[in-house]
């Protein structure tokens, strides 16, 4: 028992020294290719092992030839575990090398292709992680490039209808300075309406600028649905007269809800002053609230037609206002966006798809607790 803890205590000794020697050849080179940090832990293992050899055979007195056969045949093992660790080595810096060149194609713009030949575990996950952040990107680039567009369809069809109002802001405040205005009265009257117009644009933008931001307060409480609704129906009643349409509120539960009552009754009011504007004279105009399993479920039905498939993921963009509203009184667009932008505040979602001879606009807000 005495030899053998004397010959593990050399032997430890002896693997011991080089396993310091290595550990500070690793630490000088941690900068340097994986090749030579494997060759250097192939050759810490040889080494280890032909030190602690040695010293257990000086140890035991080993004679010439016995010594000199262990050397060779550890020196063997190392020439053979060098040769081993160079070639893993260069094999795995190859395979990470093809893997930064397919990255860097879609950090450029493109879209990433893992490489075809095979890698290690840890490479291949690299790999797939890096096709998953991809594609996020490329979904986060298609999104920029859909809002940089509603930006500049906001910003061409805002100097658009701004402009039209003031051109007639101008003419009309001419006329009544140079006297010449027929019925100044009548003049004044709709001096006042493009200046409400006017206004309400700028208040919508405010809106908009501050949901975008993040920074729509929030004044919740418990409210009734069916009273949101019925102040949204009498509100919206003056326009549906003016346009021949019919206003239905039959279907409308009486539910709670903790919202902010003046928020929701802009989306309630956008969502009908978009449908009545949209449905032909002698339509009717349907709202509807009831509790699902979702949650709160508010619907707005119109009978504009439908929307196009190819337009229906667009209708809550800012902006949008479709193929057929680009003039006034359509709007500038915003009222969608302002309705999904209080909406999701509210921790909620607006959605639409079409019906049968029109659409549903569809709000779906957390029930209140009991």
């Amino acid at each position: 028992m005495r030899d053998t803890l004397l010959i593990a205590l050399y032997a430890f000794a002896g693997a011991a020294v080089t396993g310091l020697a290595g550990a500070g050849a690793l630490r000088l080179i941690r900068r340097r290719s994986l090749t030579a940090s494997l060759t250097v832990i192939a050759a810490v293992g040889v080494v280890a092992m032909l030190a602690g050899t040695l010293a257990v055979a000086w140890a035991m007195f080993l004679s010439p030839h016995d010594l000199t056969v262990v050397t060779t045949v550890v020196a063997m093992a190392a020439v053979v575990s060098l040769l081993t660790a160079l070639l893993l080595g260069r094999w795995v810096v190859a395979r990470s090398h093809e893997l930064a060149v397919a990255a860097r194609s879609f950090g450029d713009g493109g879209a990433f292709t893992a490489p075809a030949e095979p890698a290690t575990a840890e490479l291949d996950a690299l790999s797939r992680e890096l096709a998953a952040t991809s594609a996020r990107l490329a979904e986060s680039r298609e999104r920029e490039r859909a809002l940089e567009t509603s930006r500049r369809e906001l910003v061409a069809w805002i100097s658009h209808d701004l402009r039209t109002p003031l051109a007639g802001l101008r003419a009309m405040s001419e006329a009544l300075e140079d006297g010449v205005a027929a019925d100044p009265v009548r003049y004044l009257r709709q001096m006042r309406t493009e200046v409400e117009r006017l206004n309400d644009m700028v208040g919508d933008l405010f809106e908009l600028s501050r949901i975008h931001a993040g920074t729509l307060p929030l004044a919740v409480a418990r409210v009734s649905l069916y009273d949101l609704v019925g102040d949204a129906l009498a509100g919206a009643d003056p326009l549906a007269r003016e346009h021949g349409v019919q206003l239905v509120g039959g279907r409308v539960e009486q539910v709670p809800v903790e919202v902010d009552g003046k928020e929701m009754s802009r989306v309630l009011g956008n969502l009908l002053v978009n449908a009545i504007r949209r449905t032909p004279a002698d339509g009717t105009v349907a709202i509807a609230a009831e509790r699902t399993a979702e949650g709160v479920v508010v619907s707005v039905t119109d009978g504009c037609g439908g929307i196009p498939p190819e337009d229906l993921p667009r209708v809550f963009d800012t902006g949008w206002r479709g193929t057929h509203a680009r003039t006034p009184p359509a709007g500038a667009g915003l009222g969608l966006a302002i309705v999904r932008g209080i909406v999701e505040a509210h921790q909620g979602r607006a959605t639409v798809h079409n019906i049968p001879g029109g659409c549903r606009f569809e709000v779906v807000l957390p029930a209140a607790a009991s």
